[in-house]
């Protein structure tokens, strides 16, 4: 089993302080490999969430929307859907009752993108190590944290 701080090399004053700069250390790790994961596909992680939004959403959304529901916030939206839709994988739709709202919808390249990517797939191997139960355990840990 990895031990985070024989991975470092350091000691620490307490169990809190350990557990969150072992927090962190983690998500870096996850970030590192969910950036190398989605590259194969010509994604950021960021991109790949907004696509998997707007298809769970089923019609077009506003970018508030998809600001609010991304588990990562972007304050760079704007860029990250700008190169979606140079992709032709969403597209921007003209929000009738008001001009300065646009609404996003992703396309059936987006849809058909998203069905090569297993959903699993950037987290599976990271939580191979864990039982059901010790995943629902470290969830409830860090909602309880948050």
């Amino acid at each position: 089993m990895a031990d985070f701080a024989k991975d470092i090399n350091s000691k620490f004053e307490n169990n809190k302080i350990k557990a969150m700069l072992n927090i962190l250390y983690t998500a870096n790790h996850i970030s590192s490999f969910q950036n190398d994961f989605f590259k194969q596909f010509g994604l950021s992680p960021q991109q790949y969430n907004i696509l998997r939004i707007l298809r769970g959403a089923k019609q077009p959304v506003k970018v508030q929307t998809i600001k609010d529901t991304m588990v990562e916030r972007a304050p760079n939206l704007t860029r990250l859907t700008d190169k979606l839709c140079d992709k032709d994988l969403i597209k921007r739709i003209a929000y009738p009752e008001d001009r300065r709202v646009v609404l996003i919808e992703i396309t059936k390249n987006g849809l058909n993108l998203l069905s090569k990517i297993k959903p699993s797939s950037p987290s599976h191997n990271l939580l191979d190590k864990l039982t059901e139960e010790e995943a629902a355990q470290l969830s409830d840990l860090l909602d309880k944290m948050r």
